[in-house]
């Protein structure tokens, strides 16, 4: 079945029933672009939704993962040899929140993040364009440096997932080709409403950033739903439906990858 909807930030590893709810969302019309947060979790997807056609698995590195100690040097260095490989990478970036206020946490999430973007852009060069999802919490410009000094915003669809910079960052993120994947929890704040409104629809994009924990078992339909209400928000927001438009814009990141 050809997808009628897109999930372009979605944690299916950490669902408790994730082969289910991948096979459900294939009879549903669901593509899924399954973010990971560490190399470990990228083998296991790429091992287990390997014959799932409606999923797209990316190689991830989470910020959160590199700040505390679980991701450590060989987990970086497996994850940039995987980013030059793969068409997909994600959930990669920084977060310079309260929680991870810790100098040195942010020098090593910069430093594994660098690394990540050098590797993508590499591997773009070699291999062709390939598709970012990136967390960027407090550090949208210290990220969009990155990208930009690794040559990453060139050979990259860099996709911020739920983003909540400032508008001059914003401003910057589109001026520099970059896309957005909007979910309902970034509809919820006034900051949030507003970037969806001026978002450009040529790069907007739909997510949904579930499930809220790990090792929990969740559906194919509560994706689909959240999906829905976003489109709905959007809808109300933009006053136009932009259902086609994002399920085209997806199309075309994930079509060739």
């Amino acid at each position: 079945m050809e997808p009628t909807l897109y999930d372009m930030h979605c944690h299916l590893d950490f669902m408790s029933n994730a082969t289910q709810v991948a096979r459900d969302a294939a009879s549903m019309g669901l593509a899924i672009f399954a973010t990971t947060v560490t190399p470990r979790g990228y083998r296991f997807s790429a091992r287990n939704y390997r014959d799932e056609p409606n999923v797209r698995v990316g190689v991830g590195l989470h910020p959160w993962w590199v700040a505390d100690g679980r991701c450590n040097l060989d987990d970086i260095a497996e994850a940039e040899t995987f980013a030059f490989e793969s068409p997909l990478v994600g959930e990669v970036g920084l977060d310079f929140s309260p929680a991870h206020a810790d100098p040195s946490s942010f020098a090593r999430q910069r430093c594994a993040f660098e690394k990540i973007a050098r590797a993508c852009a590499e591997g773009a060069e070699a291999r062709g364009p390939k598709v970012v999802s990136i967390h960027s919490v407090r550090s949208a410009t210290a990220v969009l440096d990155v990208l930009e000094l690794a040559g990453c915003l060139e050979g990259c669809r860099c996709i911020f997932h739920w983003f909540s910079g400032t508008s001059d960052e914003l401003h910057r993120a589109v001026k520099a080709g970059c896309w957005f994947s909007v979910n309902e929890m970034m509809l919820r704040t006034r900051r949030g409403r507003e970037y969806a409104r001026q978002l450009p629809e040529g790069r907007l994009l739909l997510e949904t950033d579930l499930p809220p924990g790990e090792n929990v078992p969740f559906s194919a339909q509560e994706i689909a739903a959240s999906l829905e209400r976003t489109l709905a928000q959007l809808a109300s927001i933009r006053d136009r439906d932009v259902r086609d438009a994002v399920c085209a814009n997806s199309r075309e990141l994930l079509a060739s990858r």
